[in-house]
């Protein structure tokens, strides 16, 4: 066992790909820290579409500048809010800080729906187990714990103990644990430590017999995982160079390499496995064979899995020179490593398969002859941005998408089916990671009313076994959970997740939160949060729209969506609003609308293209400024889902939905809270920063359009469980105050 992820969010996800990767012990136990989902609170008698006056905003620095995009001259007046550490820019920060706080703190029922919060998530919580030598690793959460406790034992039943408690890392909890990744004989743990919430990650390696980290620490790493020698005595990993002092929030993702290092040695000496000269973007996620012997380097333009497209080069370890070999080139393909046996590697690949094959390929001779299929193509998609195949007990696990729920099926290495893993209902199933020569793996399952349970699968019996479960503080009988399809507006079938109370009443005035992403290839499955729980308790219904742009139907339903189709993202979700109204689910002054991250970005983009669908929204850490975004952080490498705006064919796509630049002032916006993260690394603040100060200067309306900047927080990454409780009883008091209902009741 190599490496786990904990971190969740990739461009937007981090997406822990690969067989070695598991997911996760801690990740699979997350509670998702941005604004994802509306919160409810006992009891309440909430003021029906409050209209509080006018806010008078700050005044942000204007420049004069006017930019020409192949001919065609586009004005960017809020050019100085991309200088993170002017004078003229902290100071119009601060100032909105205070209106926001001015704002939120006189909301009513803020407090009692952080007091509703802290009671929901006061639940005890699992990881996924994960093995290592003689030791299995899981983590642990009593409930408000901020961060969860890796614990260690001998055997699954044993009475574990701590491994690694990252809440005693710092006092205020701003050092967050991000990833694990123990030594094959569970000797050693290297963490991965994140500041903050940043994607800048540092690496320590601890002794689990003593207790005590080992001098080595490991820097300037984001987003790939570290794996052990064969001999555990170094690590492989991926890294950038050091960015300059106070540029590390805007420095551009470049000069990534994979390096060895051997304990006990100074880093400044680690030897450069691969670095291709001449492209600066391209970025290598690293893992090692089962046998040790095959450091196996998937490469991006870009991070790796963001286009769906890599290439591999293998570097044999044995041989005396330790030189990357190119197996596949001319990113033509996604190729995701899945594990080795018997001296074959295996990949999970779109090549000729949009939905998705597993093929096997001899190292020794790539090139020899084709790679093997082994199980080809089906009608349902597997998920490239999880980590949805896997090689254990010398077989091959598979998880499939169907209609937006998970199924799991074994097959042996021959491509023969073995049998579907039976699951408990309809819903999402994570993990299912593990070693060739593992004969145990462990699965989470959940939807959006069930705590994750995590079982324990027996692949020689095929036999399934409760290890842990949760119970959070809710009636799971009186809410239900359903899926129903919509036509986009050409027609599409999309499918769409509902949840509510039973014998909800449709009379157009239920307050509703509909959510997407639609972006990368990322699927969205129904996941349980006792956020979604306090929503649905006030009488809510919460919706996730499966638009196109993500995974739900493999590459294709992907490509339907992305660089000059990307309008077709925007299309989907708004069409999900109208279905909604025309169902009586709800009505434009009682819909809002969430998303993060790239889901941020379509927010900003329907909220300027269809002000009138919603009454209120949040639109978080996203990417708003379409004709600048390859210039800042890892946005160079999202050009092969959005396009550049250098090219001439992108541009105008681009321009058209680009969300600062859709603003128009003397427009009616619905109440719009943008968040966005100090120390988001990944989605630079520059870009919720000038689309709020475009947002206010056009409200012509008396809807508040507020900057939130979340402190000691990221993209999404590093929120401890306080964080959580207190960002969304902000941000939802914000929301239900502009869309809840009169006479909403909720039981105590």
């Amino acid at each position: 066992m190599a490496a786990v992820a904990v971190h969740a969010d990739k461009a937007h996800r981090s997406r822990a790909r690969g067989a070695s990767t598991v997911l996760s012990a801690v990740m699979m136990m997350r509670i998702l820290p941005t604004a994802v989902m509306l919160l409810g609170l006992p009891l309440l008698a909430l003021p029906e579409l409050a209209r509080p006056s006018a806010l008078s905003y700050p005044t942000p620095p204007r420049d004069a500048i006017v930019d020409d995009y192949h001919g065609t001259p586009v004005p960017d007046p809020y050019r100085g809010l991309e200088d993170l550490d002017s004078p003229a820019t902290r100071a119009w920060v601060a100032a909105e800080a205070r209106l926001t706080t001015r704002y939120l703190t006189t909301l009513p029922n803020r407090g009692r729906l952080r007091s509703r919060l802290a009671k929901l998530f006061d639940y005890e919580r699992f990881g996924l187990p994960f093995h290592a030598g003689k030791r299995y690793f899981y983590a642990h959460n009593s409930g408000l714990q901020n961060q969860s406790v890796l614990l260690t034992a001998e055997a699954l039943e044993a009475p574990p103990r701590v491994a690694l408690d990252p809440n005693a890392l710092s006092a205020d909890g701003s050092l967050a644990v991000v990833g694990y990744a123990p030594s094959h004989d569970g000797r050693l743990l290297a963490y991965g430590v994140s500041v903050s919430g940043s994607d800048w990650t540092d690496w320590h390696v601890r002794d689990i017999t003593t207790g005590q980290d080992l001098p080595d620490v490991i820097r300037y790493t984001k987003y790939y995982l570290p794996v052990f020698s064969r001999d555990d005595r170094g690590l492989y990993y991926s890294a950038f160079p050091a960015p300059a002092a106070g540029a590390e929030l805007a420095a551009k993702d470049a000069d990534n390499a994979v390096f060895y290092h051997a304990f006990g040695t100074p880093v400044t000496a680690d030897h450069k496995m691969i670095g291709i000269v001449g492209h600066a973007d391209w970025q290598y996620e690293p893992h090692l064979s089962d046998d040790g012997r095959w450091l196996v380097i998937a490469a991006g333009a870009g991070e790796v899995g963001d286009t769906g497209l890599e290439d591999l080069y293998f570097i044999d370890l044995d041989a005396p020179r330790q030189s990357p070999h190119p197996v596949v080139e001319g990113f033509t393909a996604a190729f995701v490593y899945v594990g080795s046996d018997s001296g074959e590697l295996y990949f999970l690949t779109t090549l000729d398969a949009p939905n998705g094959k597993v093929i096997a390929i001899d190292p020794e001779r790539p090139g020899a002859h084709p790679p093997r299929t082994v199980i080809p193509e089906g009608s349902e998609a597997i998920d490239l941005t999880e980590t949805s195949v896997t090689l254990v007990d010398h077989q091959l696990i598979v998880r499939t998408i169907s209609d937006a729920h998970s199924r799991v099926m074994t097959y042996g290495l021959d491509g023969i089916a073995r049998r579907e893993i039976v699951l408990p209902g309809t819903g999402t199933v994570g993990g299912l990671s593990g070693r060739s020569g593992d004969g145990e793996t462990f699965y989470t399952f959940t939807d959006l009313v069930t705590p994750r349970t995590v079982y324990r699968y027996d692949l020689e019996t095929g036999r399934s076994e409760v290890f842990r479960t949760s119970k959070a503080d809710f009636d799971p009988g009186t809410l239900e959970q359903r899926q129903v399809f919509y036509p986009a507006k050409d027609g599409t079938r999309i499918p769409m997740t509902l949840a509510h109370r039973k014998g909800l009443s449709l009379d157009g005035k239920n307050p509703v939160l509909l959510y997407g992403y639609g972006g990368f290839g990322i699927p969205v499955l129904a996941e349980f949060s006792p956020k979604v729980v306090a929503w649905l308790e006030m009488g809510g219904v919460y919706a996730i729209a499966n638009i196109r742009g993500g995974g739900e139907y493999g590459e294709a339903w992907h490509a339907k969506a992305n660089r000059s189709h990307k309008q077709v993202v925007f299309d989907d979700f708004i069409a999900a609003g109208e279905w909604l109204i025309a169902q009586h689910y709800t009505s434009p002054d009682h819909l809002a609308i969430e998303g993060e991250s790239n889901g941020g970005l379509l927010v900003g983009a329907c909220i300027t293209q269809r002000p009138d669908l919603y009454g209120a929204a949040i639109a978080g850490v996203g990417v708003m400024d379409m004709l600048r975004f390859d210039r800042f952080g890892q946005g160079a490498g999202w050009t092969g889902e959005f396009g550049s705006p250098a090219d001439p064919a992108d541009f105008p796509a681009l321009y058209a939905y680009s969300p600062l630049h859709r603003v128009r002032a003397g427009t009616h916006y619905p109440a719009t809270l943008i968040v966005t993260g100090d120390h988001d690394t990944r989605v630079m603040p520059m870009h919720s920063f000038k689309f709020a100060a475009a947002m206010q200067a056009a409200q012509s309306g008396r809807a508040p359009i507020l900057l939130y900047v979340e402190e000691s927080s990221g993209h999404g990454g590093g929120a401890t469980v306080s964080q959580i409780i207190e960002q969304t009883a902000n941000a939802y008091a914000f929301l239900l105050d502009r869309i809840g209902r009169r006479r909403s009741r909720l039981p105590r």
